[in-house]
């Protein structure tokens, strides 16, 4: 009767005459201790290099697998000669027959199930971590660096920077995420093969429904009421004079605390329905909206070349009800227009405007286009400090560290918001809310669109707000409001 030793031996020497096996293992072997090892300070401390999990997860990982596989390839289907008999399933029916010999096959089956359950281990914890990285932040942002900067820079200055990415382009439910790991892979392959697009398109298409991610926070019953907003911006003159734009958004829609759906959420009250047919994959024009209304009735609105355009889009035009994303096209990765760009940054402080005309120089500067980050850099510091030095001596010497900072600032606007390798500029990506960058609200809210009664689109700027001030240095208004 075979000992135990004598088992792993043979299953050891099995393992020796075949080729397909002993490559197996020694990949096998080669891989445990750094993989369960890897593994383990995931779970205890976590891994933040996003390239070190990757070389865990998505290659240490499947060299392991590929390895066992190799190993039971190898003993089963490319045997070697005795030893490997042991292991036939000939072999192991006689085992299982034969009452003299089945108490041997009691060791073998402890061997196996031994083994079985160190891999079961190791299986269960790579995979549990390999799925979490996956869906990290990081893996999202940072594995494909120069194709997905852009949208990380922009995800990090954004309001949901602290949402991670699967919350809202995965969400929950299996056909979703088995749809975006399909997606994924074919991302991947595109990046190996340098074919991915430059810039990136907005997967408009390709979002889970906005009520199945956005309302899972931003519940638009409770849309209600006035908001007032304050829109800051710096003049192009010497003093680069700070002026107030001052807003009452109308923000309501309806719900449980308004009596009939008004303002901005009006189109996504309980008793409204919207759809519409735009002309292209962007949605940019958008010829068709109907309303359906609760009695079953339904209102159209038409533009008057609605047929024209349909058919000189070529477009198969579909009916879409109307979401979130339709207004909030950009909710989260938000590109900023230049002179926006630059007032944020003079009110954070990044760029001093007790510096003269330093609005107007840092304009010039960065709508320009650039072959290259690095070059755009270069430039905008080089032309300030040359202004400054031949114009503002003064300046130049007295506030030296707030030009630097300054400078600084102005960069860093840039870079936010332009990435010349993925030919990402000014104004590449639009957004749709409101109207000061983009067409926005007047793609539908142009006067144009009318049904066949003479019923238009309403264009009148107080259906969503009533302007208190505008670009006012010192706003009475805000004065009234703050009572002084």
């Amino acid at each position: 009767m075979k000992t135990l030793p004598e088992i792993i031996t043979a299953f050891a020497k099995g393992i020796a005459r075949s080729r397909v096996s002993l490559i197996g293992a020694m990949i096998v072997t080669a891989a445990t201790p750094f993989l369960f090892g890897a593994i383990v300070y995931d779970v205890l401390f976590h891994i933040q290099n996003t390239y070190f999990s990757a070389a865990i997860y998505m290659l240490l990982g499947p060299a392991f697998v590929g390895g066992l596989v190799l190993v039971f390839l190898g003993l089963f289907f490319f045997k070697g000669k005795e030893e490997v008999r042991l292991f036939t399933l000939e072999y192991l029916k006689g085992y299982f027959t034969d009452p003299e010999k089945f108490s041997r096959m009691r060791k073998l089956i402890f061997f196996a199930v031994f083994l079985t359950c160190i891999n079961l281990v190791i299986f269960s914890m790579l995979g549990y971590r390999a799925y979490h990285y996956m869906e990290s932040v990081g893996f999202c942002g940072e594995f494909c660096h120069t194709v997905m900067n852009p949208e990380r820079t922009a995800y990090l200055n954004s309001p949901h920077s602290r949402v991670s990415c699967v919350e809202c382009h995965i969400g929950s439910g299996a056909d979703w995420f088995v749809k975006s790991k399909i997606s994924g892979a074919r991302q991947l392959l595109a990046v190996a093969l340098n074919t991915y697009p430059r810039p990136i398109e907005t997967p408009v298409h390709g979002l889970r429904p906005a009520r199945d991610t956005c309302e899972e926070c931003h519940r638009p019953e409770m849309f209600h009421g006035d908001k007032l907003v304050i829109k800051d911006k710096f003049l192009e003159d010497e003093n680069n004079t700070h002026v107030k734009t001052v807003l009452l958004m109308k923000i309501g829609s309806a719900g449980d605390r308004a009596t009939s759906s008004h303002g901005i959420h009006w189109h996504v009250a309980p008793e409204n329905k919207i759809y519409y047919k735009a002309s292209g994959h962007d949605r940019m024009t958008i010829p068709e909206v109907i309303l359906a209304n609760q009695d079953g009735s339904k209102m159209v609105y038409r533009s008057p070349d609605a047929d024209e355009v349909f058919k000189k889009s070529g477009w198969e035009a579909e009916t879409r009800e109307m979401d979130c994303i339709d207004c909030h096209n950009r909710p989260t990765h938000i590109y900023l227009p230049p002179g926006v760009a630059v007032d944020n940054k003079i009110l954070s402080g990044a760029i001093d405007s007790s510096i003269p005309f330093i609005k107007k120089k840092a304009m010039e500067v960065i709508v320009r286009e650039y072959a290259s980050l690095d070059e755009a850099k270069a430039t905008i510091a080089g032309e300030l400090n040359e202004f400054y030095q031949n114009n503002f001596s003064g300046v130049a010497e007295t506030k030296a560290d707030q030009l630097k900072k300054s400078i600084a600032g102005i960069q860093a606007a840039y870079a936010e918001n332009v990435f010349p390798e993925m030919n990402i500029k000014w104004g590449t990506y639009t957004n749709h809310i409101g109207h000061n960058d983009d067409v926005g609200c007047f793609r539908c809210h142009d006067e144009e669109h009318e049904t066949e009664t003479g019923e238009v689109i309403s264009m009148d700027c107080d259906t969503c707000h009533t302007i208190l001030a505008e670009e006012e240095a010192d706003p009475e208004i805000l004065k009234t409001l703050s009572g002084m």
